[in-house]
This record gives structure tokens, sequence and C-alpha cells, in this order.
């Protein structure tokens, strides 16, 4: 999708989402957190909040940008900046932060295909930094995979560490579907994703959008973001026009988790809405969009 053209351009309209996001009734569980105004960040379209350092969020470009991680803070002002090596921005769309074996990990998913043409993507795993200052950094492992019967187009990946599992949701088929890969280091090994359910209830555009903005009608659905809550009892869903929590019961699998309706809220008025995740402590979620300036919205579901 494209991008605003400048900084300036983009400030009447995002005049408005600040207003509409301090005033509408219908979002009273979000507030605006930060503002994005860094013009290397101009397509965010993925977010994970650290686990090794406070109050910081990890974020990376889409497609066509370079291959680079940034640790911003919450207010949105850029802390690190982080070369990616051992790995290429082919089309980088969401990211995941998580534990495993004492250390603090994030999962970097190059999953993005808009025209359904890639035979393989991958996931990177980068170790988080102890010193937030300009760097490179490497995966410490990468999975290659594929889909069981064709391409996809997909923008949403969590990661269950316990159950040493990742999570992955298709963006365009309806209902969305989400598959499942093992977590581990594959060794060069091609893993193949399995598909494990199918989203109940995703939220379908109103007929009124429909008649006043079909373009932005055909895209209100689809799957943008996803992660898992720090107890693993939440899996959150962006899409264009909604955040989503599926809850998991006991003894439940997250097959079982989706196949439940979730907690539906309209989405907060974020231009192009595609970046979410769950805060270290797991009280609320931070989300942003492609746009520049992008504001940061804390997100606070009902509590169960």
């Amino acid at each position: 999708m494209s991008r605003p053209a400048s900084t300036w351009a983009a400030l009447p309209l995002l005049t408005t989402f600040l207003l509409a996001a301090c005033s509408a009734p219908s979002l009273p569980f979000s507030r605006l957190a930060g503002l994005v105004v860094d013009p290397e960040l101009d397509e965010i379209s993925g977010l994970a909040a650290s686990h090794a350092h406070d109050d910081v969020l990890w974020m990376h470009n889409d497609s066509g940008n370079p291959a680079r991680l940034y640790a911003i803070n919450t207010r949105g002002r850029v802390l690190a900046r982080f070369d990616v090596k051992g790995a290429r921005n082919i089309d980088w769309e969401d990211l995941a932060s998580f534990d495993l074996d004492g250390r603090h990990y994030l999962l970097l998913a190059d999953t993005g295909d808009n025209g359904g043409q890639r035979r393989e993507f991958w996931l990177h795993v980068f170790e988080e930094p102890a010193t937030l200052a300009n760097g490179t950094l490497r995966p410490a492992w990468s999975i290659p995979a594929r889909w069981p019967d064709g391409p996809r187009d997909c923008e949403a990946v969590a990661v269950d560490p316990l159950r040493g599992q990742i999570l992955l949701i298709s963006k365009k088929r309806t209902p969305p579907e989400l598959f499942t890969l093992p977590l581990a280091d594959p060794h060069g090994a091609i893993r193949e994703a399995r598909r494990i359910g199918r989203l109940a209830d995703v939220p379908q555009v109103s007929a009124q959008l429909q008649r006043r903005d079909p373009q932005m009608a055909a895209l209100f659905s689809q799957v943008t973001a996803a992660d898992i809550s720090p107890d693993r009892k939440t899996l959150a869903v962006l899409t264009y026009g909604s955040v989503l929590f599926y809850r998991r019961g006991p003894n439940e699998s997250w097959s079982d988790a989706v196949a439940h309706p979730p907690e539906a809220h309209d989405v907060p008025l974020i231009p192009q809405a595609e970046a979410l995740g769950f805060s270290a402590g797991g009280a609320g979620l931070y989300a942003t969009g492609e746009s520049r300036p992008a504001p940061i919205f804390y997100l606070v579901p009902q509590r169960e």
C-alpha cells in the first residue's frame, strides 16, 4: 500500500484521528501513548514489547525498506537502530517477543506475499540485545517454511514458547485460517505449516461502509497482526477494522480458542493499522500502523 507523501501532508488527517481518540465514546478502552515521527519509520508493519528493557517497543518497516529493527520508547522516540545481517527484508510483516530458557527473543516474520507468488517464507529469531545502542543483529536461528497447499499472504504471527509453537494467520482468506509451526531451530530444513483451525466471527464490513468507501470495505476484515498475552490465555488479532480477543480456556488448544466468538472492539483510528503487541506485563497492548507520523495507541481489553 502507498505511504503518505510527507509528514506534513499527514498532519490534518492525524489531527482528526487524535481528536476522535480523545472523545469517541465507542473507544473507552484506548488512549494515545505516543507518536512516531522519525522519517525512517513510515511503513511500520510489526511491533513487539521488549522483555529485556522496560518501556521499550521493537518495530520494523514493510518491504522495500532496509533490513533494520528499531528500539523505541512508548512515546515514540527512536532509541537505537539495529541493521539485520543474514536476513533480507523480502516482506517483513510481524514481530513477536518471547522468553525461552531464561533468554529474551524476538521473532521476525518475513511472511508477506501480496501477489501470492512466494514458494517459501522465513521466520527469523533474534536474541534481544543487552544494550540499546546502534549496531547489528544476526538471527540466532531461522526457520524456512512453506504453506501446505500453495502461497498465502500472512501478516499475523504469534509465539507460544511453552508449547514450542508459532501461530500464523492468513490475511485474505474468509474466514482467516490459523496455522502452526514448531518454534525450534530446524537446522536448515524447510518446514510445512499445518492448518489447525479458522477464526470465528471476524467482524465484516457494514453495508454503509461498503457504499461509502468500497476500497476500504474490501480491506476491513483482513488480518494484519496478532500476539499472545504473556499469561498465554489470550490471542489478540488485529484487522483494519477491529481488535479481537480470543480467550483460551483451561485444557484448550489455540484451535479451540479461535473457534469461540471473540471479544471484539472497533479499532482505534489508526491509519492502516498493521502492528499490535501485548505490553511486557500483559495488562494492555500497543498498536500502530503504516503512516508518518504514526500514532501509538495503548489498548486495554475487558478483564475476564
